[in-house]
């Protein structure tokens, strides 16, 4: 069997870093080392660190420069075949490992595979089912993203694509699938493998209008790359608009609906099926600037109550 190795970056998350830690030790895959870098915490995430350090293969207590320098850091340290990371306020489902390390024996070819993954909020409750579809090369260049938690990869094609860009905090994960795409085959699996955790001081939330200004930066380092070029030359419009439309999208989260339009409406220019694939985002933003804000709202929560019930 192969071993995997699962690493959680973490930094101030106690509120959910025990939930993360026990959904990995609860999978049925017993191959299986487990990783904790912390970044310096002051909020008592050391203490629950430290009543599972037994069943750790490693774990660190000390400041860092973010998220990719950790997850480079656990990785140092890690053994396994298989890799991914787990962030500490999400968590896996049961058999998430098992099923990800069957895949990987039937297709050995494949260097990366994903799965489907819940959005759940602070309690846990179901706010959306993200599902994926088969994406290529080309469809990463144009940002269509994937659900970082139900991400698995070979530790061979890390270590090629030279880890984590330290320089990103935002879309690390995205640009990584990018380098790791370039090298083989990726597989998308029909099962919901995580749950990744929306709530008030994630990054997603907190710092959303950042994810647009780093999409813009993946296209100039795309567009640098001498390997990348003929893929990105030849969804050029689409790429550029998908990078407006990904700022749109978390312009909008931060609350920002009237740039979140005009970043929506640059995309259509440029490619009107890109901006159009994502009109809910021209119609929320017109519902906040109108004052009818309070329309997405109750039916965002009027989802969230079906997805619960």
């Amino acid at each position: 069997m192969a071993l995997v190795s699962i690493i959680t970056p973490s930094f101030n998350q106690s509120a959910y870093l025990e939930q993360t830690m026990k959904s990995v030790f609860a999978q049925d895959y017993r191959d299986l080392e487990y990783i904790v870098v912390d970044g310096g915490s002051t909020d008592g995430s050391v203490d629950i660190i430290k009543k599972y350090s037994s069943r750790l293969a490693f774990w660190t207590w000390e400041r860092d420069r973010g998220q990719a320098e950790a997850i480079n850091k656990g990785m140092a340290h890690a053994r396994g075949e298989i890799i991914s990371w787990l962030n500490s306020d999400d968590y896996y489902l049961p058999g998430a490992i098992s099923s990800a390390v069957k895949i990987f024996e039937q297709n050995p070819d494949v260097v990366l595979v994903y799965g489907n993954m819940l959005a759940v909020d602070e309690r846990g409750r179901t706010i959306n089912t993200l599902k994926y579809q088969q994406l290529s090369l080309e469809d990463l260049l144009c940002f269509q993203i994937i659900g970082q938690p139900a991400v698995f990869f070979r530790r061979s094609a890390f270590e090629k694509a030279g880890g984590l860009d330290a320089t990103f905090h935002f879309l690390l994960d995205h640009q990584l699938w990018i380098k790791i795409a370039q090298q083989g085959k990726i597989l998308h699996v029909n099962q919901t493998w995580a749950a990744a955790r929306y709530h008030a001081e994630a990054k997603n939330r907190l710092k959303a209008a950042e994810f647009g200004r780093e999409a813009f930066r993946i296209l100039d380092w795309v567009k640098s790359q001498p390997d990348l070029a003929g893929a990105v030359s030849r969804v050029e419009r689409r790429a550029r608009a998908s990078a407006h439309r990904v700022d749109a999208r978390y312009l909008l989260d931060s609350g920002q609906p009237w740039p979140a339009l005009k970043a929506w409406t640059r995309a259509l220019f440029i490619h009107p099926p890109t901006a159009l694939s994502r009109l809910n985002l021209f119609v929320s933003a017109l519902l906040n600037l109108s004052g009818f804000g309070r329309v997405r709202e109750a039916y965002l929560r009027a989802r969230k109550d079906r997805l619960s019930s």
